[in-house]
């Protein structure tokens, strides 16, 4: 059985669009979707540097454009789709619950929105590495701090305040270290909420299909099957806590055999390779890897 998953914010890098421009229908494609959202996707997807792409109003775009872009390339059919974060509006996407337009007019709003709210009190994260998740999690909690994200394969990423993560870092769980990460904000907790309503407004004018593929929810790594709910609970995961762990569970216990990560592909790959071993695993970084990628998908059951 083959699940086809899709990044999260953090994923993105300089030129991430350019091999996939390099087809024409997808340069098209990209074009309109630019100015459609009123985001010059195909300039900062090729040339932009790292810290203009670190922007969130500009990364999530952007990831999800490239996801959309590599999925097209890609040309099979998944048994089910989950996205980590902004990777969940991909993947609603990829099950038809909602247009491609329409995913790339949601992620501008939800990149703008979620900036707005970062900017309002200076807050970040920090990666924990290694250790007991229950001790992880404790100390996280002790701290003042939020687990936004429970990425299993022994990473769990801490949010809020600057101070509070400095002494986490000073005085981190047995067994763990503390890497902050570059990021504008505290995700996924409740230092987004300003950024709720206006996407929920956004979502709730948009018009839903019920899934066409089993999609996996992030809020607790179950199976969703109205297109309407899990739109409702991608605009509430803005600022609650993702477990992405429950999602590779939910992978592992339905019985898929083989994983292909959309572009910019790497980091949940590697997540799964740790958390799932037995569950194979492919990267589709650039179009390079499109045949041996369709070769994998068809081992794995794909239409």
């Amino acid at each position: 059985m083959l699940a086809i998953i899709a990044a999260g914010q953090g994923s993105q890098s300089p030129a991430m669009l350019s091999a996939w421009l390099k087809d024409s229908t997808l340069r098209d494609t990209c074009a309109a979707w630019s100015l459609e959202i009123g985001v010059d996707l195909l300039t900062l997807g090729t040339s932009a540097g790292a810290e203009e792409i670190k922007d969130t109003a500009v990364a999530q775009p952007l990831i999800v454009a490239a996801g959309l872009l590599s999925f097209k390339a890609l040309g099979v059919t998944p048994t089910v789709v989950a996205g980590h974060s902004v990777g969940e509006i991909t993947a609603a996407s990829l099950a038809t619950i909602i247009s491609e337009i329409d995913a790339m007019k949601i992620v501008t709003a939800r990149g703008n929105e979620m900036a707005k709210a970062a900017a309002i009190t200076p807050a970040g994260m920090s990666a924990v590495l290694g250790g007991e998740r229950e001790a992880v999690v404790a100390a996280i909690t002790a701290a003042g701090l939020v687990a936004a994200n429970e990425n299993g394969g022994g990473q769990i990423v801490a949010a809020g305040s600057f101070d509070a993560l400095e002494k986490l870092a000073a005085n981190p769980p047995e067994g763990a270290r503390v890497r902050a990460l570059a990021v504008a904000g505290a995700f996924h907790t409740s230092y987004m909420q300003p950024a709720i309503e206006p996407l929920r407004a956004l979502v709730a004018a948009t018009h839903t299909h019920d899934p066409v593929a089993a999609i996996i929810s992030n809020k607790e790594g179950a199976q969703v099957s109205s297109g309407r709910e899990f739109m409702d609970r991608i605009v509430s995961q803005i600022a609650n806590p993702v477990r992405w762990d429950l999602c590779m569970s939910t992978l592992k216990s339905m019985g898929v055999t083989g994983v292909i990560e959309l572009a910019p592909a790497g980091t949940l790959v590697g997540l799964l390779k740790r958390a799932e071993p037995s569950i194979e695993t492919f990267a589709l970084k650039s179009p390079d890897d499109l045949d041996a990628a369709q070769i994998f998908a068809a081992n794995h059951g794909s239409k």
